[in-house]
């Protein structure tokens, strides 16, 4: 174990990535078990605001995203300083992406619907540093032979015909195919040459005239949503905690709520 750890993390200088990943998960772990508490109203822990404004935990999470990332810099490769500053940023990006669905809609869209969208990226990046960390590198060069790599050539056109699919599964709706596709070779290749999600920029260019695969495109994805939104909005709603709470008993429904509406009189006259 001591060897494998040397030479897979240490030797490659992979320590402040795994650092950072850590700390990255823990911070978004510790941040969704404090919200919950809070929502759920147990617990010591409370919203913090200023005033008429509440304070989002994207704003400390920018600013020691910020302090780590140019703690980095300035450390170099050497001494403890990138260690420190890995975990500082970790912990800065897992406050940032917790709220990702903030950032995107500007508005504070945490427990709805849309803001499922924050952990679905929390649970992408962190599969892509563990790639990373396993020992793929970007662009799915990693495979090249000690030959191959003197020879730019081969190397420029195996990075642009990588990035060329993942960006043709950009264009076809794909994002995770994409992006998993830029780190571990060929994925990005399936997404290229499957049909394309309806809506993408893809189907809007070149699907407008062909009812055909435009109809083949939709029941394709309608297939595959239904097969997998329940469990993955089930896996979401256990990491997140999206699963609205029941109506208490007596409670009064909330403004804008159908819940219990209020009885109209002439069918209660009806029924005495």
């Amino acid at each position: 174990m001591g060897d494998w750890w040397y030479r897979n993390i240490v030797e490659p200088g992979k320590l402040p990535l795994l650092l950072a990943l850590l700390s990255f998960v823990g911070s978004f772990l510790v941040t969704r078990t404090i919200t919950r508490l809070i929502r759920a109203g147990k617990g010591p822990f409370r919203n913090i605001s200023s005033g008429d404004v509440h304070i989002h935990h994207v704003v400390p999470g920018i600013f020691l995203m910020l302090v780590g990332g140019f703690w980095a810099v300035a450390a170099g490769r050497h001494g403890a300083g990138p260690l420190y500053a890995a975990v500082i940023f970790g912990v800065g990006a897992g406050l940032v992406l917790d709220e990702f669905a903030l950032i995107l809609h500007l508005d504070d869209v945490y427990w709805s619907e849309q803001g499922r969208k924050s952990v679905e990226v929390v649970m992408l990046t962190a599969a892509l540093v563990v790639l990373v960390l396993t020992g793929f590198t970007p662009f799915g060069v990693n495979d090249l032979s000690v030959t191959e790599r003197h020879n730019r050539a081969l190397l420029a056109l195996n990075v642009g015909i990588n990035c060329a699919f993942a960006l043709i599964a950009l264009l076809k709706g794909k994002l995770r195919t994409a992006l998993i596709g830029m780190v571990v070779p060929f994925v990005a290749l399936v997404g290229a040459i499957r049909l394309a999600r309806p809506g993408s920029a893809w189907a809007r260019r070149f699907y407008g005239n062909r009812h055909r695969a435009r109809a083949r495109a939709g029941l394709r994805a309608f297939r595959h949503d239904r097969r997998w939104a329940g469990p993955r909005r089930r896996f979401q709603d256990l990491i997140g905690g999206f699963s609205e709470p029941g109506p208490s008993v007596g409670a009064a429904p909330e403004p804008g709520s159908t819940a219990d509406p209020e009885p109209d009189p002439e069918r209660v006259s009806r029924r005495r």
